[in-house]
């Protein structure tokens, strides 16, 4: 049982595996008339230059994930995180608080009028426990290989780097399990576009 109140818009999650095709299902939905809105880019958001996160994240793994231009350098910290359980819990202390209040603000904007539901993406959803403040979860899953091969691809990393993030999280099938809908991307983007608005009538009925 979600401890989420039903009032105002319908709070949706969309979550999965990472590299499982989350982000091209999200643009689907919005190409549907759906609102939405990408926790990955508030993470971002919450680490730019000049901002608070940023500096928590410097003073506590200091100064190599910075970029010469006072960025963070993103891929050495995934280095970091991805090889230390410990690690990746103190980065998430410091980023999901604030992300978790700007998804809260945003959904408390909408109108429940014009949008009935509006769909967050939360990658790392039941990682953190944050399945309780959505009253729908939908899953966006794949073939473990396929995922695999994906991130590979996507983020030019070794087999063994892209065994190691993927093994960082939940396992798909246990999300799986835990949905309320669940979308497959092994097929075709035609194959998954027709889930997404099938899901879509759904949720709108």
């Amino acid at each position: 049982m979600r401890d989420v109140e039903r009032t105002g818009v319908r709070r949706v999650a969309l979550t999965g595996g990472i590299a499982t095709g989350k982000s091209y299902v999200r643009v689907r939905f919005e190409a549907l008339g759906v609102p939405t809105i990408d926790a990955d880019g508030l993470a971002r958001d919450a680490v730019a230059p000049g901002t608070a996160g940023l500096a928590a994240v410097v003073a506590h793994f200091g100064q190599t994930v910075l970029q010469t231009d006072g960025t963070l350098d993103r891929q050495q910290l995934a280095r970091i995180v991805f090889a230390d359980p410990e690690a990746r819990r103190a980065l998430e202390v410091i980023v999901h608080p604030k992300v978790r209040r700007a998804t809260d603000q945003w959904f408390a904007a909408l109108d429940g009028e014009k949008a009935p539901y509006a769909i967050a993406d939360i990658p790392l959803l039941y990682e953190v426990g944050r399945d309780r403040d959505f009253e729908t979860v939908i899953v966006v899953a794949c073939d473990p290989g396929t995922q695999q091969r994906r991130l590979m691809e996507r983020d030019g990393i070794s087999d063994a780097e892209a065994r190691q993030r993927i093994g960082a999280q939940l396992p798909i099938e246990q999300k799986v399990r835990r949905a309320d809908y669940v979308i497959s991307t092994d097929g075709t983007y035609e194959e998954t576009d027709r889930q997404v608005a099938k899901v879509c009538e759904r949720l709108s009925s």
